[in-house]
């Protein structure tokens, strides 16, 4: 593998390098053990390269995709010690023409994609390739996804049995009680106790900097001497960091739907600003309910949308649809629909069809998961947990807590305490804090990179890219204005799209920050007539033409559904 062996020849001389300067060139400080160690692990991966093969049954991927395995230290400050292996996706680039030109497309190598999370595993995420609105994209980069570390099946987390994760039904009260504050407070000390006994001492390497740091081993296994990479959500923290600590490593990056990377906000003041953006979202959903109210018959206004909702939840709390649904999860299904308009039609067909009697399709799509999909979510969440726990400072006294989401609840109700008892095992986290990065890069220390946003996003509040754009000098950002759904790259809006395009294939960006008009709002579908014995089907909860597994399944809080942050 020649590629392999240039890099490993250019590794080699780096670390000779690192050994033979001087202490005042060499890296020192916090990081600099960890720098050397990233070092070291890169050579050897890239030596190594990855044996593609049969992908693993358990991971349910077409036979088309090939698999293999990157080896990288769990603690970078000691790269000989405790290794554990990633799982990497690939599917080769066509090199086919789209318009049927019958020219072959010349290849650019390698397109690496993270969907964000953290917890989300994007092993799937070459399938993209077989989308219409991917095929120019396929035809130049081999699409390559990857299990990131605790994700399985990549060295794997897990904070509790899986069959105790998902609690239902619940409550979702917007105003707890103190009682109820005080047991919710229990839970989340005794999921940091089960994450710490099961982890033991391995539980402080899971975090973003390990994270990047991770991206660029995977990079020099792939044979590439520069990373091109897109991140969706929480994927663009973990590319702001990789460009921060690798910038000239860096060929192309593209971040989509971007997580604050403030250091201050990063990730306490981050929640507490999704938590306010999506009581925007929920009302931009009830106006659109309301403007087809002769369809679902909810209400004609979004006070009244409000009510029939309200109408419901009450009524689920009195006796939860099919044994499984209650307020939570009624919550946690309409929260969801805050992150893609497509989800739109089908929870409102959902409520529309409960309150006239028929529970089912609202089983359908917030009812327990199966036995396979709680281990999946299980999983997802003992990694966002310990991710966003292990990476920054957050407040050990939930009096902290409950003053400040006391205050935010009166204004935003709907997703706010339902995102605090997500969090909250931060507060009694056992493991080491990670200080964050102030990821800043200046003029010609980084190629120039693409930023996609829409305007209304709540999952990553837009104020998010605006931070990004004025920290990575050379970026510019290309805004879907007046929209809310997470993810634009690759959709159904042409404008985005032809941005994404022309960066990826030809390095092109607009010369200055760009609009796009939003995509259409989704057409309602016809609510049906209540039946008795209504067959279950599967929701189709899936967003057209969307990257797979943008959000992770692990639980109805905005910052593990980055399927981001």
């Amino acid at each position: 593998m020649r590629a392999a062996t240039l890099y490993s020849a250019a590794g080699s001389l780096l670390l000779a390098t690192l050994a033979a300067a001087p202490a005042e060139g060499a890296p020192r400080g916090p990081g600099a053990a960890e720098a050397r160690g990233t070092a070291v692990a890169a050579e050897r991966a890239a030596a190594d390269g990855i044996d593609f093969g049969r992908c693993p049954e358990a991971e349910d991927l077409p036979g088309s995709m090939r698999c293999g395995t990157v080896a990288v230290p769990l603690d970078y400050a000691h790269p000989d010690g405790k290794r554990i292996l990633l799982t990497v996706s690939r599917v080769r680039a066509t090199h086919k023409d789209p318009d049927d030109s019958g020219r072959e497309v010349p290849g650019q190598g390698a397109l690496l994609y993270n969907p964000g999370g953290p917890g989300a595993s994007g092993l799937h995420f070459p399938l993209v390739g077989m989308v219409p609105e991917w095929k120019r994209i396929a035809a130049a980069y081999d699409l390559v996804g990857y299990a990131p570390r605790g994700v399985a099946p990549s060295a794997p987390l897990s904070c509790q049995d899986p069959g105790e994760f998902f609690k239902g039904p619940r409550p979702a009260p917007t105003q707890p009680s103190d009682a109820y504050k005080k047991e919710r407070a229990a839970e989340a000390e005794a999921y940091a106790r089960g994450c710490a006994e099961r982890t033991g001492d391995a539980l402080r390497h899971y975090h973003s900097l390990n994270n990047a740091r991770d991206l660029e081993v995977v990079r020099a296994a792939l044979g590439e001497r520069r990373l091109t990479f897109m991140g969706a959500s929480y994927g663009t923290y973990l590319g702001a960091l990789y460009a921060e600590l690798f910038p000239s490593r860096v060929r192309r990056m593209v971040f989509d739907s971007v997580v604050n990377p403030d250091p201050e906000r990063v990730w306490y003041r981050n929640n507490l600003d999704q938590s306010e953006a999506f009581e925007d979202r929920w009302t931009d959903f009830k106006v659109w309910m309301a403007g087809h109210d002769a369809v679902y018959g909810l209400g004609d206004t979004a006070a009244k949308v409000q009510h029939s909702y309200e109408k419901a939840s009450a009524r689920l709390a009195a006796e939860p649809a099919g044994g499984t649904v209650g307020p939570a999860q009624l919550q946690g299904a309409f929260l969801r629909a805050g992150y893609y308009d497509d989800y739109w039609p089908h929870r409102a067909e959902a409520l529309s069809a409960y309150l006239k009697g028929d529970p089912q399709p609202l089983i359908d799509q917030a009812g327990t998961r199966t036995e396979e999909g709680a281990a999946g979510a299980e999983n997802s969440s003992a990694v966002y947990t310990a991710v966003e726990c292990n990476d920054a400072p957050w407040p050990t006294d939930f009096a902290v807590w409950d003053r400040d989401n006391t205050r935010l609840a009166r204004r935003a109700p709907f997703e706010t305490w339902d995102n605090v008892w997500t969090n909250l095992p931060c507060a009694f986290w056992q493991a080491p804090r990670q200080t964050p990065l102030d990821v800043r890069t200046g003029p010609g220390e980084l190629p120039p990179t693409l930023i996609l946003a829409a305007e209304r996003d709540a999952a990553t509040p837009y104020g998010g890219a605006l931070e990004l754009r004025g920290r990575l000098s050379g970026s510019v950002l290309v805004t879907e204005r007046d929209a809310g759904t997470h993810g634009v790259a690759a959709g159904p809006n042409a404008c985005v799209n032809g941005h994404l395009e022309a960066y990826l294939l030809d390095g092109r960006l607009p010369a200055r920050d760009a609009s796009c008009a939003p995509r259409p709002a989704p057409e309602p579908r016809s609510a049906p007539e209540p039946r008795a014995g209504r067959a279950a089907k599967p929701a189709a909860d899936q967003p057209q033409n969307r990257l797979p597994a943008q959000a992770s399944p692990a639980t109805s809080s905005p910052m593990s559904l980055r399927r981001p942050v």
